[in-house]
């Protein structure tokens, strides 16, 4: 192929790209509803969701009370979905189906408004507002669509969502105990796991509350370490009974081990002092 016919080639597709911008531009400024609504569809199909949706956002409220009306405005909210710009496919979708709310599209609008929603969920180490949000809207959808094929992809898009919540809550009490804070290190672990019981991070953190809880006897006054030593074993039972086969097992043993020795100490003081 001789190199004329390439760059033949090459400018005949800058032409048609040129051509192609200059007519988008046209549709932009033009005053025909019917032509900008046609297309929109048709940029839509092609899968070019950017121009799609700066036609769809200019026709779909001229389109309001017409047979029309019903299909832009999902097309509008979802090419806004597909472009990733959730924020506004959030607020489209949600006026979709509480404007529709017996489409037959009501359904995929109401499970892309909850997803519009999870994706903006931030890292664990963020403010987790919008995570709780995205969690209220789905499980909204179940409620609604208690049947839907969508139900299994919902319910583990909530479950995913929980342990970051789960995640955060354990990194912030966990941060007592790497600043060997073990008073506190001891409470907001228990806390941790009084509210997430289930949480995949259960386990290291009922092995960190009797870790922190004999360091926080360790380094009581006398008068209370009996007390607090016997709270460590305490912990210990609890997490033998629940995770016999964990892999802190042996370290929660030594601990165990430690604090009976400890206080074995403390009663021979006592009679000693009797």
């Amino acid at each position: 192929m001789n190199r004329g016919f390439l760059h033949t080639l090459a400018l005949f597709c800058l032409l048609l790209l040129v051509s192609g911008c200059s007519n988008f531009q046209k549709l932009l400024k033009s005053n025909n509803v019917a032509e900008k609504y046609k297309a929109a569809l048709e940029y839509y199909e092609d899968e070019d969701y950017y121009r799609a949706s700066l036609l769809l956002d200019q026709v779909t409220p001229l389109l309001t009370g017409t047979e029309d009306a019903e299909k832009a405005q999902f097309y509008q909210a979802k090419s806004h979905y597909m472009q990733d710009n959730y924020i506004l496919s959030n607020a489209y979708f949600r006026t979709f189906y509480t404007t529709y709310p017996r489409s037959p599209l009501a359904e995929e609008a109401m499970f892309l408004q909850a997803l519009s929603l999870y994706e903006q969920s931030p890292s664990f180490e963020e403010d987790q507002t919008p995570t709780i949000t995205a969690i209220e809207a789905l499980e909204e959808f179940l409620v609604r669509y208690p049947n839907s094929e969508r139900a299994d992809e919902v319910n583990r898009l909530i479950e995913g969502l929980y342990v970051k919540l789960d995640k955060k809550d354990f990194n912030q009490a966990r941060l007592y105990y790497k600043l060997f804070k073990w008073r506190s290190a001891a409470v907001a672990l228990n806390n941790f796991l009084q509210e997430h019981a289930s949480s995949p991070y259960a386990e290291e953190a009922a092995f960190l509350r009797l870790d922190a809880q004999y360091r926080f006897a360790q380094e009581s006054v006398l008068s209370k370490q009996e007390e607090r030593f016997f709270e460590a074993i305490d912990y210990f039972q609890s997490f033998v009974d629940q995770y016999p086969d964990s892999r802190y097992r042996r370290q929660a043993e030594q601990i165990y081990d430690q604090a009976q020795d400890a206080l074995e100490k403390i009663r021979k003081s006592k009679q000693a002092n009797s």
